[in-house]
């Protein structure tokens, strides 16, 4: 493949085309137009289509979007309801207990907030980007960076996209077409969380020096159309308890959008110890609890799918600045744990890493280092939201007893201004792929087999993902040692692989023309739902995550 790539070259170029690259593009044209100039701008997003990526629930704090585009609601946004009616309920196996509104604290209430398919969100966003002259690539994969030179501390300059039409073992096919060098002053990543690009710069730049590991949960998420008259626009249910007390830490949702649909969703932390934990399988039991189970009865499933979250709060917020461009949104952290929300948040670092864009280029600065970007962070309401829960993801590891009420009294604490009596913040000690116990210490869990009314099978739910990949292509989960997984994580960790990552993508199976011989790790690498799971929880980190042939993945519609 020694075909000649193309170069382009832009002013700022946006690896990532969810809300925090795009709400970039905004505000980096805005600034420009204010300062009575213009610059070119591109979003590169390896999506087949900008928002066929983005899955939440989701809820939108409009904070942000009221900073961005005040005039927003004349622009006909692709969400009709905000929350009237929120509850937190506590789940038992066959039992349900709402909590009175008035024992959940100001910091994770979500009353006025916008009932939001971010999909439908990031697409619309999408739409002002173009229209106000940024180039979007979508179906294009940033697959590696593009550095000045081979120094090591050589800035950033761009990146550089992905063949297409290359088959398994490497060789161009006859529509082979190579990757483009894009090229720019400043590079912003916004891949969302664990990004391949921004691991690589995190370690390149020492970005994550003396920061406290990240913290992770996976997140499901599927749609439903329910009977009118169990439909409620507006409502907003959050749940905690059952299945996970006692297995692992996490919650569930319930969301009442337009039109009859539902948003139903579990979100599972990564931390969890148990190896034949399987995060899909409690979400399928999460739906068989009766209060759901009532919900979903005559319902049609729509859609589904999965995807990992930043948790790790402040704490782990690494350096956000590198030279020649800056970390933004999720693939920064900027995620508020307690409320489960993170795109105004997102948005909210995303203009000012814009604003430094800008004026770094009106000042005929280039690959520098943005540090005005991590000061205007660090003194934003984003920042002092993240600062006001810091502690609320190490206060759950006492326990689902111990650390609902241990969260519950610092959240109530900082409701009554007490915050500045508890000056400290907790930190993580360890990465969630460390917190994995040998299956045989450990009981193993055994899970029902599902009812195909609100409970289903893999298969059935990555068809209703609409995930597509080229199955003549290299396969993008990449094992550092081919040989571990057979060596140590099947024989200490019952191949945990198989059951953390949502779309059955790792199976251990014998080989039919020798049987006799132990089972091997086989990768369906086509059923990727490009959730990063398992980089993030395989015990020794040997599997990573990157990005397949453009426009490949799931193809979220709602």
């Amino acid at each position: 493949m020694t075909a000649q790539r193309e170069s382009m070259d832009y002013d700022l170029l946006i690896v990532g085309g969810g809300p925090a690259g795009l709400v970039a593009a905004l505000r980096a044209k805005q600034a420009a137009q204010a300062a009575g100039t213009d610059i070119s701008i591109a979003v590169v997003e390896k999506g087949a289509s900008i928002g066929a990526h983005s899955l939440s629930g989701a809820l939108l704090d409009l904070r942000a979007l009221d900073e961005l585009l005040p005039d927003w609601r004349e622009r006909m946004p692709p969400f009709k309801e905000m929350v009237r009616d929120e509850s937190l309920w506590l789940l038992g196996q066959t039992r349900a207990l709402r909590l009175p509104g008035w024992c959940v604290p100001k910091f994770i209430r979500r009353h006025g907030h916008a009932l939001v398919s971010l999909c439908r969100l990031t697409a619309w966003l999408g739409e002002q980007a173009e229209a106000s002259g940024v180039d979007l690539f979508a179906g294009f994969a940033a697959v590696s960076p593009l550095y000045a030179d081979d120094s090591p501390q050589s800035p950033l300059i761009g990146v550089v996209t992905g063949d297409f039409g290359v088959d398994r073992q490497g060789t161009p096919k006859p529509n082979y077409q190579p990757g483009i060098e894009l090229c720019a002053r400043y590079t912003l990543l916004a891949e969302g969380c664990r990004g391949h690009l921004g691991r690589s710069l995190e370690e390149r730049f020492h970005l994550r020096d003396g920061i406290a590991p990240q913290k992770y949960g996976l997140g499901f998420r599927e749609l439903w159309r329910v009977p009118v008259e169990r439909h409620y626009p507006g409502k907003a249910i959050h749940l905690l308890g059952w299945p996970l007390a006692g297995r692992a830490n996490g919650g569930g949702f319930v969301y009442y959008l337009h039109d009859q649909y539902v948003a139903i969703g579990l979100v599972v932390h990564l931390d969890y110890e148990n190896p034949t934990l399987s995060p899909f399988d409690e979400f399928q039991r999460f739906k068989t609890h009766p209060m759901l189970k009532a919900l979903l009865h005559g319902g049609e499933r729509l859609g589904y799918g999965a995807r990992t979250l930043t948790e790790g709060g402040v704490q782990s917020l690494p350096k956000l600045a590198f030279p020649g461009g800056a970390l933004i949104g999720e693939a920064a952290g900027m995620v508020n744990l307690p409320r489960t929300q993170g795109i105004h948040t997102s948005m909210k670092s995303a203009m000012l890493a814009a604003e430094a864009v800008v004026s770094a280029i009106a000042q005929r600065r280039a690959h520098d280092t943005l540090h005005e970007y991590d000061t205007a962070l660090r003194a934003s309401w984003a920042y002092d939201e993240l600062y006001a829960v810091r502690n609320i993801k190490p206060c759950l590891q006492h326990g689902f007893v111990g650390g609902l009420l241990t969260a519950g009294l610092y959240l109530w604490a900082q409701q009554f201004g007490l915050g500045r009596l508890l000056p400290w913040t907790l930190q993580h000690k360890t990465a969630d792929h460390q917190a994995l116990r040998p299956a045989a210490s450990m009981p193993t869990l055994v899970y029902p087999p599902y009812d195909r009314i609100t409970a289903f099978d893999h298969a059935s739910s990555v068809y209703l993902s609409r995930t597509q990949h080229e199955e003549d292509q290299p396969c993008h989960l990449r094992l550092i040692d081919a040989e571990l997984p057979e060596r140590l994580n099947l024989p200490r960790y019952a191949g945990p692989e198989r059951l953390y990552c949502p779309a059955s993508v790792y199976e251990y199976r014998r080989n039919d023309d020798a049987p006799e011989t132990p089972p091997a790790l086989r990768i369906r690498a086509a059923n990727c739902l490009h959730c990063k799971a398992c980089d993030i929880k395989d015990p020794t980190l040997n599997i990573r995550w990157t990005p397949p042939e453009g426009g490949s993945g799931p193809h979220y519609a709602m």
